[in-house]
């Protein structure tokens, strides 16, 4: 007897109607992949465990709330969850770099891996260039400001007197540059990991 493979859609759909199996079955399907990426950003086996725990309780909110719509990319929206959850994590713990204190998800710290392997090299330069073309999508006067303190390394003092603009001036294009790149990340559904 041939069993035939009911899509994430469909399964996320049916456990939306009230089918708790569905969302079983969701779990069963991708929990090697997701607890996999889970465990190899923090080596530990019960940081790992709650992360994936966590990271389907965000999943089954979401649902609840009616506010998924990802059509058919189940995996890849659950992968961005577990992804903010482990950098949440790490923000917690203090063990990854931040270049700023706003509270702003940094898409900049899965950039600063210093011990690459070949296929690790390889995803860091289409993080990279994931990351540069997100970067060319923002105003000018955002962009600016941004290249030059991620990239240049520049103090705000340092952007203010280069562009003739205010500290505060700079640190507010900082600030929704950094909004207007998660947004772009929402919208097109990316996962940046290195």
């Amino acid at each position: 007897m041939q069993h035939e493979i009911i899509t994430d859609a469909i399964l996320v759909s049916n456990y939306i109607k009230g089918d708790e199996r569905a969302l079983e079955t969701l779990i069963i399907r991708h929990k090697q992949k997701i607890y996999s990426f889970i465990y190899s950003k923090v080596y530990d086996k019960d940081v790992a465990e709650d992360i994936f725990q966590d990271t389907f309780i965000k999943v089954i909110r979401t649902l609840k709330r009616g506010a998924y719509n990802e059509e058919g990319k189940f995996l890849p929206w659950v992968m961005r969850i577990s992804h903010n959850l482990v950098i949440d994590f790490f923000r917690k713990n203090n063990r990854m770099p931040k270049f700023d204190n706003t509270g702003e998800f940094s898409i900049f710290s899965v950039l600063s891996d210093s011990s690459l392997n070949a296929e690790k090299t390889i995803i860091k330069e289409q993080v990279e260039n994931d990351v540069r073309r997100l970067v060319d999508e923002l105003p000018e006067d955002q962009k600016e400001v941004l290249l030059m303190r991620i990239y240049k390394d520049m103090s705000f003092k340092e952007i203010s007197e280069r562009t003739g603009v205010s500290i505060n001036t700079a640190l507010g294009r900082m600030r929704y540059a950094l909004i207007n790149l998660r947004k772009i990340i929402d919208k097109h559904n990316i996962v940046l990991t290195n």
